[in-house]
């Protein structure tokens, strides 16, 4: 691609996109990587009603012809795309034969790495094509994948991305991005990187305020703070076999969904008050996090936690006080926002895969060595 004579640096622009497994929208930056990783811009677009319930249903293998349904709500995920992608260049007043390239993560709706057959897959709704023909930028897509088939869990892919923008010399770092899943990336003294899925994030908690208050997520977790944790409930939670795994390992709504907390909330917590149940699963994924800080993490004396979690003041309370001795602040306090770090890790990745450069971390996803992440459409 030809890269404007105004740009010392190849590939300098690149934008990042991200819908996680939250299912809230979109969050995308633009990202300037002649100034480190330095985000010129973020905006944000919630999905609609309609695509969000579209997407959820299918997390569920039972959503019917799943095929059709999904090439169409690709098509929609594109243009919910591609409104911020228009809303990042009107901000910044990029024209978009400035931009290098857009990585498009695409919505996961099943994570099965290294199941079945020995290799598995995991898929990620996304119509690419579409998107560059609607920003005439490049977009790179499908990132995932390529380490899956070298034997890889394919996730986490942003602890790279972690150690170069919050990795110190000398001392040991840990960032907590608490998505609809939550991850953690140890980035230690030495420069070496472990990370991995750690347990549920916000998709527990949001899936049970929406039925029970009507709200898409507990606010500053607030309704949370008013219930009691129910005991019994939060042991068979813990008891998980996931959550004892030792990494590489990774996950997603394919297990902490709907249908798996109601086996567990029939086996003891019927007519538990909702409000005990939003306590118990803030508590869940509270003790998850620090659990996994403190068997993989114990070098560490900084958390830096990322994504739509880091809002939840009663969840990191919460984890903060599991964590004695540990600072709990938000990447915010790093110069990155918490609702920025995953797109601009996506938009990192697409520039690695225009440089033809490793996107992933053998150590961290279990792949049999670096790959070049993600496919590459054309403007």
């Amino acid at each position: 691609m030809t890269q404007p004579t105004t740009s010392p640096l190849p590939h300098r622009y690149c934008i990042g996109l991200m819908s996680g497994t939250s299912l809230d929208g979109v969050d995308g930056v633009l990202v300037d990587f002649s100034r480190g990783s330095q985000v010129l811009w973020h905006a944000s677009r919630g999905f609609d009603a309609p695509l969000r319930a579209e997407l959820l249903a299918l997390n569920r293998p039972e959503g019917g012809d799943e095929l059709h349904r999904a090439a169409l709500a690709a098509n929609g995920l594109a243009r919910c795309y591609a409104e911020v992608v228009r809303e990042l260049l009107k901000a910044t007043g990029m024209e978009p034969s400035r931009i290098a390239a857009i990585g498009a993560h695409g919505q996961t709706v099943r994570h099965r790495p290294q199941m079945f057959d020995g290799t598995g897959y995991t898929l990620q709704l996304n119509s690419p094509a579409l998107l560059a023909e609607l920003c005439g930028i490049a977009v790179v897509a499908d990132l995932r994948s390529r380490d899956v088939a070298a034997g890889g869990q394919g996730a986490p892919l942003v602890p790279a991305f972690h150690q170069g923008v919050f990795g110190q010399p000398g001392k040991t770092v840990l960032v907590l991005n608490i998505g609809g899943i939550a991850n953690l990336s140890v980035l230690a003294d030495d420069g070496g990187v472990l990370g991995f899925d750690c347990g549920p994030g916000n998709a527990l908690m949001d899936g049970w305020c929406q039925a029970h208050t009507g709200q898409p997520y507990d606010d500053a977790g607030r309704w949370a703070a008013t219930g009691k944790v129910w005991p019994a409930l939060l042991d068979r939670l813990l008891a998980e076999p996931f959550l004892r795994e030792p990494p590489p390992k990774s996950t997603g709504r394919d297990l902490f969904h709907a249908e798996w907390l109601a086996g567990h909330l029939a086996a003891c917590a019927a007519g538990t008050a909702p409000a005990d149940v939003q306590a118990t699963l803030t508590e869940f994924t509270a003790r998850a996090c620090a659990d996994a800080v403190q068997r993989f993490g114990r070098a560490g004396s900084e958390l830096l936690v990322c994504g739509g979690g880091a809002f939840n003041a009663h969840l990191m309370q919460r984890i903060a006080a599991l964590l004695p001795g540990v600072a709990v602040d938000t990447t915010a306090t790093r110069g990155l926002p918490p609702l920025q770090v995953e797109a601009a890790a996506f938009a990192w990745l697409a520039r690695q895969a225009l440089l033809g450069l490793p996107g992933n971390l053998p150590a961290v996803t279990g792949a049999r060595g670096p790959r070049i992440l993600g496919a590459i459409y054309p403007a």
